[in-house]
């Protein structure tokens, strides 16, 4: 590790200002120092990303998914150097590693899959209709494409998964984008090492230079710099809603805006009904226990809301979840900074009207460790109170007492956008609140039943988004197949000749892809 930024497959260092990443878990300084780059070498990042672009866009589906693959395998080359970096930056254990790395190559090799088949082109192909009235029609043919140069921003919580060589960076790369990513400041050793193994594909493969860079920085002015760059299309996010919305609002000012899909946090609300509550509320008491301090609460899927009525049953699963939420042990929170964030959040939280602890965790033994927390309020108070719905990003919920049907249905009409929204009821019950189900597909991307929100599949039918404030765009994903449009758009080819088609759209199909030929899908 070199601590460089990387314009295109070049080594950079130029800026004078430094930083290093720092162990959570011991505040041990880790070597080597990196450089934040500076704006000239972002617009020479940017640059080399938009002539890339010319080659990469024209690269076949086969070529692309190729590339994912190997960058997969490189990945998994890195072995042991890749884990121990990964711990040491962000304080998760080996098997969290061996986890998240798991989820990392099968994303990428499932996306190659998908090109491959070509499905998510969406071609569509009207034939003439010479002879028809009033009006003749003419050849029409048409097709997803890739829109441009991506700017990536890798996250604190997923240092692989949803960084260098995440869900964003893979879907521009397999709808045809170069991508510049901004390494995150908290690992920056995993980042660099992750992106030497894109590099070392792409020069495997044969993809042009600019394909992918990388670029460091601890202030906004690199952020800004990419987003900003003219060559830039559109940006991918996953982060905190001061720093999505900060580059969705700068993306806006741009003589071009341009799109930011940006995933910014969720407190995800889960309802549990009455027949649940009485059925088997202590279960459903211990299992959301464990989903609100999974990975330290530091998910973007955690249960930072539970809804439930004011009964003796909810009596009894309040006493069962505070048992397990103060028996929950401490861990350590990836930064500092996160975990002084945690502190100030449940602080203002606490402070808030009607709001008590019902339950804290085992206390911290070391610095940096997030405490369990319970805290609990009235209906009557959170509706009147729009800052009790805001995510604290760490393991506690807040539990949300009503005292009848209609003010449950209040509450779930109040809350804003959220990537998921959970309902643990009984049949009896799931049919009575058919209401309830009916406005929380209003308010999330992902609804569950009779399960905790924590865990994202990677599939084609997954939608990891919602309305805002949760995400930028409602109408996206950010992870599962459907991911990769984000990252193109539709272009009509009218009255061409078979030889200037794209070999998508000519009438022998030879890619053998599925296609809507006169409103009809074949191959």
């Amino acid at each position: 590790m070199n601590g460089t930024n990387f314009i295109g497959k070049t080594p950079s260092a130029k800026g004078s200002t430094t930083f290093h990443a720092t162990n959570p878990a011991t505040g041990e300084q880790l070597q080597p120092a990196y450089h934040e780059a500076t704006l000239d070498e972002v617009a020479n990042a940017a640059q080399k990303a938009a002539e890339a672009f010319q080659v990469y866009r024209k690269k076949s589906a086969v070529e692309k998914a190729q590339f994912l693959e190997a960058i997969a395998d490189e990945i998994m080359a890195l072995g042991d150097k890749l884990g121990q970096r990964y711990c040491a930056e962000s304080g998760l254990a080996e098997a969290r590693f061996q986890g998240e790395r798991a989820r990392t190559v099968f994303q990428l090799r499932f996306y190659a899959q998908h090109i491959r088949e070509g499905f998510w082109l969406d071609a569509r192909i009207d034939p003439p209709l010479p002879d028809r009235q009033p009006l003749p029609r003419p050849d029409l043919r048409s097709m997803h494409q890739a829109i441009g140069p991506v700017g990536v921003f890798g996250a604190s919580n997923f240092p692989l998964a949803y960084s260098v060589a995440g869900g964003d960076t893979a879907t521009a790369l397999a709808a045809g984008c170069t991508v510049l990513v901004k390494a995150h400041p908290a690992h920056p050793g995993t980042c660099e090492l992750v992106a030497s193994a894109i590099l070392k594909a792409a020069e495997k493969t044969g993809m042009p230079d600019g394909v992918f860079g990388m670029v460091h920085g601890t202030s906004t002015a690199v952020g800004m710099g990419i987003v900003q760059h003219p060559a830039i299309k559109a940006v991918g996010f996953t982060g905190s809603f001061r720093g999505g919305k900060a580059l969705f609002d700068a993306a806006a000012q741009r003589p071009e805006p341009i799109p930011v899909y940006a995933e910014m946090g969720s407190t995800n609300p889960v309802f549990i009904l009455p027949g649940a509550l009485r059925q088997n509320g202590s279960d459903i008491a211990k299992g959301l226990a464990a989903s609100v301090t999974l990975g330290v609460g530091q998910f973007c899927t955690s249960p930072g809301l539970t809804i439930i009525e004011k009964s003796g049953e909810g009596s009894s699963f309040l006493n069962v979840l505070s048992q397990n939420i103060g028996a929950a042990a401490p861990g350590t929170m990836l930064t500092e900074g996160i975990h002084h964030a945690y502190l100030q959040g449940l602080a203002a939280m606490s402070q808030q009207p009607g709001v008590k602890e019902l339950a804290k965790g085992q206390s911290a033994k070391a610095a940096n460790q997030g405490e369990a927390h319970l805290l609990g309020v009235n209906a009557t108070n959170f509706l009147a109170n729009k800052k009790l719905e805001e995510e604290v990003f760490g393991p506690s919920t807040l539990a949300i007492q009503t005292g009848s049907k209609e003010e449950l249905l209040k509450v779930a009409k109040s809350l804003g956008g959220h990537l998921t929204a959970s309902v643990f009821g009984s049949p009896a019950d799931l049919e009575e609140y058919r209401d309830l189900i009916d406005l929380l597909a209003q308010k999330a991307g992902r609804l569950i039943i009779n399960g905790y929100p924590t865990g994202v599949e990677v599939s084609h039918a997954m939608v990891h988004g919602g309305p805002f404030p949760a995400t930028t765009d409602s109408r996206t994903t950010s992870v599962g197949t459907a991911a990769i449009t984000r990252f193109s758009r539709p272009v009509c080819y009218q009255n061409f000749p078979q030889s200037l088609l794209p070999d998508e759209l000519k009438d022998d199909n030879p890619l053998n892809i599925w296609r809507l030929w006169d409103g009809s899908w074949t191959k």
